[in-house]
This record gives C-alpha cells, sequence and structure tokens, in this order.
C-alpha cells in the first residue's frame, strides 16, 4: 500500500504530485526549492539561501512521516549551474554531517519557480 505525505512545513505542490510517497520500506520525497512554505515565494538571496530552504522544506517532509534527516540514504540534487556547486555544498554539510547519504548531483537548464537548486531524497523506513 502507498500513502501520501502533507505537511504544511513544506510548499504545497504545484501540480498534480504528493509532496512524499510511502511505500514500505521507503519515503520517497518530491523535489524541494527554496520556496517559503508561509508566503510560497522564492527565497532571496542566492543558492546558499535557497539550498538551506530546500533542505527545510525536505526536513518538513521526512519529519512527518515520523522520521529525521539521518534516516535519509540518497538525495538527487539538481543545480542550475555548477558553478553553485561549492555554496551549494557548504549549506548541504551543515543538514547531513559524516555519514552523509549517497547523492547524485546534476546541472539542468532550467528549474521550477526559476529556483537555482532542487532537491529530492530517499528516506529509510526501517
Amino acid at each position: 500500500m502507498r500513502r501520501a505525505i502533507q505537511t504544511v512545513n513544506a510548499p504545497r505542490p504545484i501540480g498534480p504530485y504528493s509532496q512524499g510517497v510511502v511505500k514500505a520500506p521507503f519515503l520517497f520525497t518530491a523535489g524541494q526549492v527554496g520556496i517559503d512554505p508561509k508566503t510560497g515565494e522564492l527565497v532571496a538571496g542566492g543558492v546558499a539561501n535557497e539550498t538551506r530552504q530546500a533542505l527545510l522544506n525536505l526536513k518538513g517532509i521526512v519529519e512527518e512521516s515520523g522520521r529525521k534527516l539521518d534516516d535519509v540514504v540518497k538525495t538527487t540534487v539538481f543545480l542550475l549551474t555548477m558553478d553553485d556547486f561549492s555554496a551549494f555544498n557548504a549549506v548541504y554539510a551543515d543538514f547531513f554531517p559524516a555519514p552523509p547519504p549517497a547523492r547524485t548531483t546534476v546541472a539542468v537548464t532550467g528549474l521550477p519557480k526559476a529556483a537555482r537548486v532542487e532537491i529530492e531524497a530517499i528516506v529509510a523506513l526501517d
């Protein structure tokens, strides 16, 4: 059985998808950009601030499922440009201390809401 996760601690979906879906033994999150869930607007200040907000949004979804960021086993990161890689990594490391989850990072030609970063995660539930 599959179950949707919905929280006010992450932005409402802007399309026909769930913030997260539990299919044991995993939680799969939708990609999160740096939208403030209270305002519905992308945070200002560049990729570091967007990364922080995207990770806070991701944390909100993970915690709604009853887990914590330590349970994240894999992330996929989409950057608008690899020029932002170092600034992104500096913030990411604060959220995922050693040992961090496995990760894939790719550059893309565009992201929703003109964001500079989007992050999705797979979370172990057992």
